[in-house]
């Protein structure tokens, strides 16, 4: 496989890209290395203990409280010598001061989870200080490797400490694996030494900044070159691993915008958006809840050449490599859903999921496919280990409050009417003024202002409507207005026989000949203006009305 990494840096975020065969795998996204929490020691103080969720809350600095689950509480073991499960109140007490370890990172309003199993990842292999444990990648399948690294793992291995020989090690030497050792027995008593004299409380270890996890964690001998636009970036990592011992290329390249050049921006905005689309012409859908994740797959265009099994299977077998490709680079963790179209051939879903573990296979992730369900749904999981892209890069949008769906035209202008009704009945004032999205103040008004002339007759009130562009469709503003001046001030910004210059910005709904232009949300009907959309012209104001202007062109 021909892989790539890309760094981009700069003083606001470092983004790091792995490739694949040319195609985006993965990305990571750091704006400050504060931002993360995962792999970071804390010494907490517990502040509840729950016996009902078998669990604790601990205070370790943070705005909220991390969660520690009892199995995590714990380093022995899930049992007690008897067999029985182990209590939380027979582990934890409130104000006791534990050493943790952040194991997933807080998400909405839920605070991080932790645990006190700590460990600590070098190079070649993973420190366990709470464990007696020898253990091997499952993702080194030679057995004489397996077996070489771990005669060498138990050699090294310190006393009543555990560690695992992670998938990088595979053909390391034995000095290679003292050397990684030797460094990670330094950080740990480290740690140890500032839990001691340290009050809770306090952050004891941070976790390495995102070029040096991606060195880490990340780089394998598949690794072809690394290319960085920032010589500090590319000056670390030659300090970091040493020149000698690189077996990839490190380029430094003087193009600040690595992702535009590798085409990497179209391939995170696809990442971002709901719909994905195959070569084929079919489709998958991607629906993020705070509890699982959806994935529809669809034919769309592709109508096939065979027949409607054969169509099925080949948009099924192509979603799946796309589904793993999808859960990589968006970094999507916990339960996952995914409805193939309909296979009455038993080989046929044993196809697609054969394709799919194939291809999951190239997640570094744990990932667990538990099989089809009785509505024909295939059920996964993946571990949740830091912020999945659309968090990283997006927020909840403020109007649907992350539901994906607004209110109607309809509806809001339905709502205004019944708030107009109740303001009309206890405000004083002759004149009520209403601010809202033009769309919605067109249902307001009627054609011709039929409507509005009802709704004033109805509510025994002056009803002025402005449309502003610059409101969204759920966002209106309501307000009685008291004399003339202040209506004016409110309302209209234009007199008869003035010059104005007007954007226009639409044609008029109902004589499309005429434009639409407005000045601080009162709309300005310029006769003729129907040709010139998007241009600013000169008009002159020949009607004033409380809703409207009509203006001339000046030629």
């Amino acid at each position: 496989m021909n892989k790539e990494i890309i760094v981009q840096s700069n003083e606001d975020e470092t983004q790091v890209a792995v490739l694949e065969n040319e195609q985006l795998a993965e990305i990571y996204i750091e704006r400050s290395i504060s931002d993360r929490l995962v792999g970071s020691i804390y010494k907490g103080k517990v502040e509840n203990v729950l016996p009902g969720m078998q669990a604790a809350f601990v205070d370790i600095g943070l705005e909220k409280n991390a969660f520690l689950y009892v199995e995590d509480a714990i380093t022995n073991g899930t049992y007690n010598e008897n067999g029985f499960k182990v209590n939380i109140r027979d582990i934890l007490k409130e104000g006791q001061e534990v050493l943790v370890q952040v194991a997933k990172e807080p998400i909405g309003n839920k605070g991080p989870r932790v645990t006190r199993q700590i460990t600590l990842p070098g190079r070649f292999l993973v420190l366990m200080p709470g464990v007696d444990y020898v253990g091997i990648s499952r993702r080194i399948s030679d057995d004489t490797e397996r077996e070489r690294l771990k005669k060498i793992a138990e050699k090294i291995k310190p006393q009543k400490m555990g560690i695992i020989v992670r998938t990088v090690a595979e053909g390391t030497s034995l000095e290679e694996l003292e050397e990684d050792m030797e460094l990670l027995l330094k950080i740990w008593q480290k740690i140890e030494h500032k839990d001691r004299v340290s009050g809770a409380p306090k952050l004891i270890h941070k976790d390495l900044e995102l070029v040096k996890r991606i060195l880490r964690d990340v780089v394998t001998d598949d690794v072809r070159r690394i290319i960085v636009n920032s010589r500090f970036t590319y000056e670390k990592i030659i300090e970091l691993v040493g020149q000698k011992a690189l077996k990839y290329k490190v380029t430094l390249t003087e193009d600040q915008d690595l992702f535009a050049k590798y085409n990497i921006k179209q391939e995170l905005i696809r990442a971002l958006k709901r719909k994905v689309w195959l070569k084929s012409g079919g489709y998958i859908v991607i629906d993020q809840t705070e509890a699982l994740t959806s994935i529809d797959v669809n034919t769309g265009k592709y109508v096939g050449s065979v027949d409607l099994a054969d169509t099925v299977l080949k948009t099924n077998l192509e979603a799946a490599v796309e589904i793993a490709k999808q859960l990589r680079l968006r970094n999507i963790g916990g339960i996952i859903i995914i409805d193939f179209i309909d296979m009455e051939n038993g080989e046929h879903q044993k196809e697609v999921l054969a394709r799919l573990e194939e291809e999951l296979h190239k997640d570094k992730t744990k990932v667990h496919i538990l099989g089809i369900t009785s509505l024909g749904l295939v059920e996964m999981t993946r571990k949740k280990m830091r912020h999945s892209l659309s968090t990283s890069l997006e927020k909840i949008c403020p109007c649907c409050e992350g539901k994906g769906r607004i209110l109607s035209e309809h509806t809001i202008a339905i709502q205004i009417k019944e708030e107009l009704r109740e303001l009309a009945s206890r405000t004083m004032a002759d004149t009520i003024l209403i601010n809202a999205n033009p769309e919605v103040a067109s249902l307001l008004i009627g054609p011709g202002g039929t409507l509005l002339r009802q709704l004033e007759s109805k509510l025994q009130k002056e009803i002025v409507i402005r449309g502003r562009k610059n409101l969204a469709i759920e966002t209106y503003e309501i307000q009685p207005v008291y004399g003339t001046k202040e209506l004016s001030h409110y309302i209209i910004p234009v007199e008869e026989n003035q010059l104005v210059k007007v954007f226009i910005e639409e044609p008029h709904s109902q004589r499309p000949r005429d434009g639409i232009g407005r000045i601080e949300g009162y709309i300005i009907d310029v006769e003729n203006g129907g040709k010139l959309v998007g241009q600013k012209v000169l008009v002159e104001v020949v009607r004033v009305y409380r809703t409207y202007a009509k203006a001339v062109i000046i030629k």
